[in-house]
């Protein structure tokens, strides 16, 4: 399947636990790093395209805590926002747009019932849907989907999973590598391939970019190809460079980025 080269987007990631945003090493060992509508601001002023919000323990709790983080991102910052996390019913996603989202994003709940992916794209439109994709490299070259932030294993294959949601309706995809996320050490390259290759909806990457130059190998046609949007979170939470250095550096590289 033959894409055009994306203009990428430059997504901030806040994973969020209780009152703060968090960050790990393969969705484990979470440290807190800051507090969600300073980080949001943050890099919203730096010019950032736009904000993922993840619940990273609704799931697990059956809760939904972060419409109200999200609330108060909407009335200030200006770009996309996208919420995930505990979406459970068409009444959650009404309530997450209601609260300023622009997008919700579903992982849990869409693997227990496909259909629900159907449903959600009926009753809002296809662009407010975005499937979170947990991968987990196994053998053979294969990854298998993921849930409940890591912890919950599903036997499905992530590239059919992928094709499967675009058939159902979903507008986007938000593909996680468990293995490469917190690590700062490049991103895998071979999942976003395989899976941008095969669908025609924009495809977000996110899990182990710590550099620049991780993003550039994920843009250039001999690594991945490209991706639609770039989520980052440890290269931004922890100052390794700022979205303008990014930005310019995209450019610098001949890649085109907002």
């Amino acid at each position: 399947m033959t894409r055009a080269v994306p203009q990428t987007r430059l997504i901030g990631r806040l994973d969020i636990k209780g009152e703060y945003v968090v960050k790990g090493i393969h969705l484990e060992g979470l440290r807190k790093v800051g507090q969600p509508t300073e980080l949001a601001r943050r890099y919203y002023e730096a010019g950032i395209d736009e904000l993922i919000y993840m619940d990273i323990v609704a799931s697990l709790y059956q809760r939904n805590n972060i419409f109200s983080v999200v609330s108060a991102a909407a009335s200030e910052i200006f770009v996309p926002l996208t919420v995930g996390g505990g979406i459970r019913s068409i009444d959650d996603i009404v309530v997450a747009l209601r609260h300023g989202a622009d997008k919700v994003a579903m992982n849990t709940a869409a693997n227990a019932n496909p259909d629900f992916v159907d449903r959600a794209a009926s009753a809002v439109g296809s662009q407010a849907i975005v499937i979170s994709i947990e991968a987990k490299r196994r053998e053979n070259d294969n990854w298998e989907v993921l849930t409940d932030n890591g912890r919950e294993r599903t036997g499905r294959d992530v590239v059919e999973w992928a094709r499967e949601v675009e058939k159902r309706g979903a507008g986007e995809i938000l593909l996680t590598s468990v293995d490469c996320e917190g690590t700062a050490k490049g991103m895998d390259l071979q999942l976003i391939k395989a899976v941008r290759s095969e669908v025609k909806i924009p495809v977000v990457a996110s899990g182990g970019v710590g550099n620049l130059e991780h993003i550039n190998q994920v843009l250039d046609p001999a690594g991945a190809g490209g991706a639609d949007g770039i989520a980052l979170a440890h290269v931004l939470h922890y100052k390794h460079a700022t979205v303008d250095e990014l930005k310019t550096g995209i450019r610098a590289a001949g890649y085109p980025v907002r």
